[in-house]
């Protein structure tokens, strides 16, 4: 697994269905290394504090594979990476082979894979259609949310190698369907 974006977005307000909606999802490639500290990126935007960032959520990680999978289903966008809320997007990203505990040393860094992505309508407004939203529920292509157990800076190209291994832990995507299933989606 390796770096192909690293991605920040601003504060952004957006109305949406007669409502202002202040959000951190649009965020956009850079082209300089990232910061990735305790409970955030830095300089990264994170309008909800309650469901985003903190020590387990603080760095989102997406797969580049999936964005072949979506861009049929919505060609009228303006594809970027960054495009699902993501800090990392990754070339090859797989949350089924992710466990909870899995470490990685990244750049500078160490992370440990911590939770799924669970969507809500922000990552609709962002698509400007509310189906991702079940569509993105409907998969196991949730993305990665890690702990920085030790922080610095990560660039394009940086490798996600693998220092702690937990299989006796569920997958990332294991935890995706409990909460499927706790939401009454399954």
């Amino acid at each position: 697994m390796k770096i192909v974006s690293t991605n920040i977005g601003e504060r952004k307000e957006v109305v949406w269905n007669g409502e202002k909606i202040i959000t951190g999802i649009y965020k956009y490639p850079t082209d300089k290394p990232i910061f990735l500290d305790l409970e955030e990126v830095k300089g990264d935007e994170i309008s909800d504090r309650k469901y985003h960032g903190g020590i387990q959520q603080a760095v989102y990680a997406y797969s580049l594979k999936y964005y072949d999978f979506w861009k049929p289903l919505y060609p009228n966008l303006d594809w970027q990476l960054g495009m699902f809320g993501e800090n990392l997007t990754v070339d090859d990203i797989d949350e089924t082979n992710i466990h909870v505990g899995d470490t990685f040393k990244v750049g500078e860094t160490i992370l440990e894979a911590t939770l799924q992505r669970s969507p809500c309508h922000k990552l609709g407004i962002r698509f400007k259609n509310m189906n991702i939203v079940k569509q993105f529920w409907n998969t196991t292509m949730c993305g990665v949310y890690f702990k920085v157990i030790k922080t610095g800076l990560v660039k394009v190209g940086d490798e996600f190698n693998q220092i702690k291994s937990c299989p006796e832990n569920p997958t990332i995507a294991n935890l995706l369907v409990r909460r499927k299933k706790e939401k009454g989606l399954l």
